[in-house]
This record gives C-alpha cells, sequence and structure tokens, in this order.
C-alpha cells in the first residue's frame, strides 16, 4: 500500500459538514467540550496528535452535516486561535478559513474580577481583544485584564 493511500486512511472523508484543523493537541479536548459534542447526534470524528509540517502535531475534529454559526467560531478562537475551519459539501472544501478573535467579545467570557459589576448584576460581559497573539482581553466595566489561559467561558 502506498504511503499517500496509508495517509488517506487515517481520518474518513466527509461528505458535508465541518473540519476544524491544525487544533493544538492540548487544547483539542477543550474545543470538543465547547462545542458540546457530547450531546450531537451526528457523526464525529476526533483524532489528535496527527503530525503537521506547520505544528509539529495537530488535533483534528469533523462534524458530518453540522455548520456553525459565527458566535461559536468565535469561542473556538478563545482557546484555540489560529485553527482553520473547512466548510464541506460533496467531500469539497467549499470554504475554508482561519479563525482569529474578533476585536471584541460579549457575553462569552466571563470576567474574573470577583467584585465586576457583570459578576453582581444581571448584564452580559463585554470585552475588547487587546492582544491577539497571546490572547489577551479587557473587561470594559472593570478593566481587568485575562490571559487565554485563565479564560472561562460562560
Amino acid at each position: 500500500m502506498s504511503a499517500q493511500k496509508k495517509r488517506e486512511m487515517q481520518v474518513a472523508a466527509l461528505e458535508n459538514g465541518t473540519a476544524i484543523d491544525h487544533i493544538p493537541p492540548d487544547r483539542l479536548f477543550k474545543v470538543a467540550n465547547l462545542l458540546g459534542l457530547e450531546k450531537m447526534n451526528n457523526t464525529i470524528t476526533i483524532g489528535n496528535n496527527f503530525k503537521s509540517s506547520k505544528m509539529g502535531s495537530k488535533g483534528v475534529i469533523k462534524i458530518s452535516d453540522k455548520f456553525f454559526q459565527e458566535d461559536i467560531i468565535n469561542r473556538i478562537a478563545l482557546i484555540a486561535p489560529n485553527v482553520i475551519l473547512n466548510i464541506i459539501r460533496d467531500f469539497e472544501v467549499v470554504e475554508k478559513k482561519a479563525v482569529i478573535l474578533p476585536d471584541e467579545i460579549t457575553a462569552l467570557v466571563k470576567c474574573n474580577n470577583p467584585k465586576c459589576i457583570t459578576n453582581n448584576e444581571p448584564m452580559p460581559t463585554h470585552f475588547d481583544v487587546i492582544d491577539r497573539e497571546k490572547g489577551t482581553l479587557r473587561c470594559r466595566y472593570c478593566e481587568r485584564k485575562i490571559n487565554k489561559e485563565d479564560i472561562v467561558l460562560k
């Protein structure tokens, strides 16, 4: 069997759905949890520690017949920035985009300042992204900075 054929057999092809590629291996299960994969009835393939020329190793999630809204994509960017989202129809990639943090994030992240008004009143949080590379956010209400590793999703 050729090396190319063996490579193709590692992960089954997807007819229609979403493939999330280039997930850092240590973030794969956080992404899976964030997407609520355990509650889905779709066919799901999860692979981790695949060889990657860009990253060394990577994780991949494929979900058949599922296409995500922008707010879910933003959530992925919070915990695993720079993943590649592939939209697949009839076994062909019809859209490919890098997931990046938006300029602002509303109602997705909990402020880690216990005295922040968003933790004491029924109101949505609002954060500005101040460093995309490091994944640093700043609360608009109390101005507390939160780094990527300290982010708690609502």
